[in-house]
């Protein structure tokens, strides 16, 4: 793809998504993930910096492929997926490298509150949310819905410290079952709960900036961006609660066939080929309807990038 930047390039959406390289044998060389596909595909031609190793399969590449995203999240899962399945030649780390872990709502009257788990491990009055990408990010976002949803202040069997803490904050057991709604409303994705969520942590902020607690500003931002990680779009691996089943979705656009499989509930398969609307048809319409829109916005992508790839050799 030689030393400029490919005008290919410039088909790829300012938004998060899964990239991959291949050679002039349809190869895969390479998959990546983007906050901004545009700028992270474009940084291979300009500098390197920490990924000189990448050098020579830059030189290699003929090919750009992408699927746009709803969120960093969801591509990092995608990412992840797709990698765990095959790992291209230049790739070092399978399935990527933040670790799998699950928020465990327990709501038992003893002890209740939030934790960050890596294995679901069912019982009564327990609820599990995710899976999630990034035990840290995780964390902070737990913590962040206990600053504003104490959930864990409402147990019956606090005692000294911690019940003048749950007092101070004005909560008691009666209010357990309400809490419990709110953070499941959130970590549910309920858009008038998740910006509540959202405005209350920012106020909470600001008030820190303002009495000059500006690491406790700092906390608590971070704690905001981590609730934005948790609660951000994410279809291509299914939540706690949903079948893991299978199933195959196909998006099509100037007669590019676009395939998604999802396998045992992860998104594991993407293929694309040339595919007239007579034979795609059939395809589409066996397509479900909620994945109607991702699947074909992401054709229109692929169109787009492989009539430029003739453009790509640079």
């Amino acid at each position: 793809m030689g030393g400029r930047v490919p005008r290919a390039v410039a088909g790829l959406p300012d938004g998060p998504g899964v990239y991959r390289f291949r050679d002039g044998h349809g190869r895969v060389l390479y998959i990546g993930r983007a906050t901004s596909l545009r700028s992270r595909v474009a940084s291979y031609w300009s500098d390197l910096r920490d990924r000189g190793h990448l050098a020579p399969m830059v030189s290699r590449a003929a090919r750009i492929e992408a699927v746009s995203c709803d969120s960093v999240h969801e591509a990092a899962w995608l990412e992840r997926n797709l990698l765990e399945m095959s790992l291209p030649p230049w790739n070092r780390t399978p399935g990527g490298q933040e670790v799998l872990v699950y928020i465990r709502m327990d709501e038992r009257a003893g002890e209740p509150g939030l934790s960050v788990q890596h294995v679901m491990r069912p019982a009564s009055q327990v609820r599990y949310f995710g899976p999630y990408l990034g035990g840290l990010r995780v964390r902070q976002a737990v913590a962040g819905l206990d600053r504003i949803l104490p959930l864990a202040a409402t147990g019956t069997r606090l005692r000294g410290a911690r019940l003048d803490m749950a007092r101070a904050r004005g909560v008691a057991g009666g209010d357990r079952e309400g809490l419990a709604r709110a953070i499941a409303a959130v970590l549910g994705r309920r858009p008038a709960a998740v910006a509540g969520a959202r405005a209350e942590l920012a106020r909470l902020r600001d008030r820190a900036a303002e009495a000059l607690a500006f690491e406790l500003a700092g906390r608590i931002q971070g704690e905001l961006e981590a609730l934005d990680w948790v609660v951000s779009p994410q279809r291509v691996t299914f939540g706690a609660g949903q079948a893991a089943g299978d199933l195959d979705v196909y998006g099509w656009s100037g007669d590019v066939l676009v395939h998604f499989g999802v396998r045992a509930g992860r998104l594991r398969l993407w293929v694309q080929r040339r595919c007239g609307w007579g034979r795609a048809q059939a395809h589409l319409a066996a397509t479900p309807a909620e994945w109607a829109g991702f699947a074909g916005r992401n054709a229109e992508l692929a169109a787009t990038l492989m009539r430029g790839r003739g453009d790509t050799a640079g």
